[in-house]
C-alpha cells in the first residue's frame, strides 16, 4: 500500500512472491485512504512499517495504523518539508518570540522542522496510547535520515501527550496542522 498507486510494481511483486512461494504475501494497488476502508484488508492489523517514507508518507502510515488499530508501528521517516514550510510562512509573526531563533535561518528551519515533525508524530502516537521509543536505524555515517520510531500500543489515550501536542502547535503557530496530528481513529 502506498501513497501513489503503481500497478506494475504490484504485478511484479505478486509474481516474485509467487516464484518464491510466499503464499501468504499479497500486494494491493490502493492508496492509503482507500486502504483504510477497503474490504480487502482486515479491520485490525498487527504491524505497520514505513521505511524512508518521504514528507507526509510517514503521517499517512500513522493514520493507517491508527485506523486499523495496529499493535506495533515501525517508522523510518525521511524528508519532512511540510512543518518547515509552515515555520517559514509564519516566521514574521513568530520572530518576536525568542524561541523562533531555533528556525531563523533557512538551514535551521529545515532541520528544526524535521525534528519537530517527528516530535509531533511521537506525541500523536502517545496520545493514542502507544509507548514510543526513538533511536537510530543505522550509524550516522550511512544516512543522515536515520531516525527509527518504534511504537507499541499499550493502553488508553494519554491526555498529557494531547496537551503537549496542542501546546506546541499553538506556541509555534502551527494550528493549520492540527488535523494532521490529531487523527481520530
Amino acid at each position: 500500500i502506498g501513497i501513489e498507486t503503481r500497478p506494475e510494481l504490484v504485478e511484479r511483486s505478486t509474481t516474485l512472491a509467487r516464484q518464491l512461494q510466499f503464499t501468504q504475501m499479497k500486494f494491493l494497488n490502493l492508496s492509503v485512504e482507500e486502504s483504510i476502508t477497503s474490504s480487502l484488508l482486515p479491520e485490525k492489523i498487527d504491524m505497520v512499517t514505513a521505511l524512508h517514507a518521504c514528507n507526509t508518507a510517514t503521517d499517512d502510515a500513522i493514520k493507517f495504523g491508527l485506523a486499523k488499530q495496529a499493535k506495533y508501528m515501525v517508522l523510518v521517516p525521511c524528508c519532512q518539508a511540510e512543518v518547515a514550510s509552515f515555520l517559514r510562512k509564519n516566521k514574521p509573526a513568530q520572530l518576536s518570540d525568542p524561541i523562533s531563533e531555533l528556525w531563523r535561518h533557512p538551514l535551521h528551519t529545515r532541520e528544526f522542522g524535521s525534528q519537530l515533525t517527528n516530535v509531533l508524530r511521537c506525541l500523536q502516537l502517545q496520545a493514542h496510547g502507544y509507548q514510543v521509543t526513538v533511536t537510530e536505524l543505522v550509524g550516522w555515517e550511512h544516512s543522515m535520515k536515520n531516525e527509527l520510531i518504534l511504537a507499541e500500543h499499550k493502553g488508553p489515550p494519554k491526555a498529557d501527550a494531547i496537551e503537549r501536542l496542542e501546546a506546541i502547535l499553538e506556541r509555534l503557530g502551527l494550528d493549520a496542522l492540527r488535523e494532521r496530528f490529531f487523527y481520530k481513529s
